[in-house]
């Protein structure tokens, strides 16, 4: 069985992520943890003069929560899916660091950003940091992609990295259920040649997805100078419908995501992304 995470804020864009969870996960058994963090501060303190308005405070967000497992009733029911809700103050990467030790966790899927985050921004902050400081796969989804498995998947990579059998077996996991063919990229800025450790790293990735799906994964190589526009293209031109990356390769995550273009917002913004972790 799988254990899933689902921070929510009540937003769309965390509904959105519930919603494109239990699409794709629909004929697996599944318990999804549907998780809201306060901050410390709205702990009632009945000692204080702020009890009131803490509790008034507390009020509105079991009514949010209540709303949002009422809809959540309204959907077509799943046999194989439990829902459990949760409730935690603090600070919010360290109570999803903690929710995944005590609950097991196996995938995080949580909205792209949330209602306080800019709309020039593809990941709010909360995502960037549960992506880059919590050891868990992470399906950032955005309250514009499209309720649906994915019938093509992305993953850009410089080679640089070696992908060991954690981040390929996560990576075999979301090709099983979604039946999707895979596309690995490579982005050529320049045309200098291959190191050592590219041509490897390449070579292996290569052996790999030709013995596990022989048929369904190709290479490609792509001329472009700006990554974030050869991406944003590259998405349009070929109907991908998610991109997976290596947690590791921090440096490819901020080229693709960081200060995105406008062609790289309008179109990336609607393809949810996994990040896989050892």
């Amino acid at each position: 069985m799988k254990h899933i995470l689902i921070p929510t804020d009540f937003s769309a864009n965390a509904w959105n992520a519930l919603n494109y969870a239990a699409c794709l996960f629909n004929y697996d058994h599944c318990t999804f943890y549907i998780l809201h963090v306060e901050e410390l501060s709205n702990i009632a303190e009945t000692k204080n003069s702020t009890a009131l308005k803490t509790i008034e405070k507390q009020s509105t967000t079991d009514y949010k929560l209540n709303h949002f497992f009422e809809q959540l009733a309204q959907l077509k029911k799943n046999v194989l899916h439990q829902f459990i809700a949760l409730r935690d103050y603090g600070n919010f990467t360290d109570i999803i660091k903690k929710t995944v030790v005590e609950k097991k966790i196996d995938l995080i899927i949580m909205g792209a950003k949330g209602v306080s985050d800019p709309d020039h921004i593809i990941f709010g902050n909360n995502t960037i940091n549960v992506i880059t400081k919590v050891p868990c796969n992470v399906l950032a989804v955005s309250d514009k992609a499209i309720i649906k498995k994915p019938s093509k998947i992305g993953f850009p990579t410089d080679y640089n990295i070696f992908y060991t059998y954690p981040i390929l077996k996560s990576l075999t996991e979301v090709l099983q259920i979604s039946n999707a063919t895979l596309d690995v990229v490579h982005i050529n800025q320049t045309k200098t040649t291959f190191s050592n450790v590219q041509v490897a790293n390449k070579a292996y990735l290569h052996d790999y997805l030709k013995e596990m799906f022989t048929d369904f994964h190709c290479f490609k190589e792509i001329q472009g100078l700006n990554i974030k526009e050869t991406i944003a293209t590259y998405l349009v031109e070929n109907s991908v419908e998610m991109l997976t990356l290596a947690a590791k390769n921090l440096n490819l995550f901020q080229q693709l995501f960081f200060n995105p273009t406008k062609e790289q917002l309008t179109f990336q913004s609607s393809v949810p992304l996994l990040v896989l972790h050892e």
